[in-house]
């Protein structure tokens, strides 16, 4: 039975209506945000058979296992390996008749937005007796309060553990799922991984892609061997060079422009003799073809370039500025962006910065002046 109503609450009940649905909740950083809707539907009982926040590190650690940080992936599974082993060791009665799930997340929030993020994840059985599936998200929180943080945090717990249990047939209505009753301005997901026997079928990149093409992110980054990175964890406190293209496909010429743009950028003194990590950035508007993406084609391209042992950046950002500026959370090493001789002179048109309050000078300073941004014009 599927409702109408979207709300948390009709959400959260109509999963305690399900006699086959049960579970524990762990969550670190923020209260109990994602258990409080459950309790507060009625019916907890049928869903809820421990609910736990481990605040104390040492608590937390004597329960789940030292980590080098506390809001993390790894600590992320480690509540989820142990909570899920737990129901089953602990309930065999049930496994024949229920569908066991671990709902867990680590977050931090805070009054500075930048610091208010987050590891999610479900680990549970789409049928009585099944297999284990996942999926994992991170998120950051944009409200400027705690109190909304958690909020919002709440109502996006609830919307994971329901579209897990009740998915679309659709597979990107998977992903508009997580935003219902939320707005991008509250909530940014920027990873999500899908795993297990009954979701082998969802390719991770086209969900990802998704993130950035229903504005939930403005950007992923992709590994070799299909692997969705959070970009933080793969990219933090490396020296950035990145190549924009359509890649359609990869063609000797853009090799060599890496190539040159690679040795000029290696002499710079900022750089520190760190090895630079690369970027082929593939825009949305290079994606799209009158205003849709073909998935074939998109994974195409991916794979040609993971095939190559790059990374791959799939950005909603048309200014190169923007790209900057979403590089420079992710890295405060130096960053190279190679610009191509035929948008040089776009790059110090006045119109393309309208939109900014200091216009042309600001987006110069921005490039200059804060980041460092290293960019070149070369011409093969």
């Amino acid at each position: 039975m599927i409702h109408k109503d979207s709300s948390p609450r009709i959400k959260a009940l109509q999963i305690n209506l399900d006699e086959k649905i049960y579970g524990t909740f762990a969550e670190i950083g923020a209260g109990q945000e994602v258990a409080r809707h459950f309790f507060q539907a009625g019916k907890a009982s049928h869903t809820i058979a421990k609910t736990i926040s481990a605040y104390d590190m040492t608590f937390s650690d004597e329960i789940y296992g030292k980590t080098g940080r506390y809001v993390c992936e790894d600590r992320l599974t480690r509540m989820l390996d142990h909570e899920f082993s737990l129901l089953q060791e602990r309930l065999p009665q049930r496994r024949d008749s229920t569908q066991f799930f671990a709902f867990a997340d680590t977050v931090a929030t805070s009054a500075e937005e930048e610091k208010s993020h987050g590891w999610m994840g479900i680990r549970y059985q789409s049928k009585p007796g099944g297999p284990a599936n996942e999926i994992v998200l991170h998120l950051k929180m944009w409200d400027n309060s705690r109190l909304q943080q958690q909020d919002a945090l709440g109502i996006l717990g609830v919307n994971l553990i329901h579209m897990a249990f009740y998915p679309s047939s659709n597979a990107k209505d998977r992903i508009a799922a997580l935003l219902e009753s939320l707005s991008t301005k509250r909530i940014e997901v920027n990873m999500i991984r899908f795993s297990g026997p009954d979701l082998d079928h969802l390719d991770n990149r086209l969900m990802s892609l998704e993130l950035v093409h229903q504005g939930l992110t403005e950007a992923v980054v992709f590994g070799p061997n299909a692997q969705v990175l959070h970009a933080t964890d793969a990219l933090y406190g490396k020296p950035l060079f990145v190549l924009r293209g359509t890649f359609r496909p990869v063609t000797t010429t853009n090799l060599e422009i890496l190539a040159k743009g690679l040795e000029q950028f290696k002499k710079h003194p900022l750089r520190k003799n760190k090895e630079p990590e690369i970027l082929f950035e593939i825009t949305m508007n290079n994606l799209a073809q009158e205003g849709k993406v073909d998935d074939e084609d998109f994974l195409n391209r991916v794979d040609t370039l993971n095939a190559l042992g790059h990374k791959v950046l799939i950005t909603k950002f048309y200014l190169f500025y923007q790209l900057k500026s979403y590089l420079r959370q992710v890295s405060q090493d130096l960053i190279g962006i190679v610009v191509g001789a035929s948008h040089l002179d776009k790059l110090f048109d006045a119109k393309f910065y309208d939109q900014l309050p200091g216009g042309i000078l600001e987006a110069f300073l921005v490039y200059l002046t804060i980041v460092r941004v290293f960019c070149l014009s070369l011409q093969v």
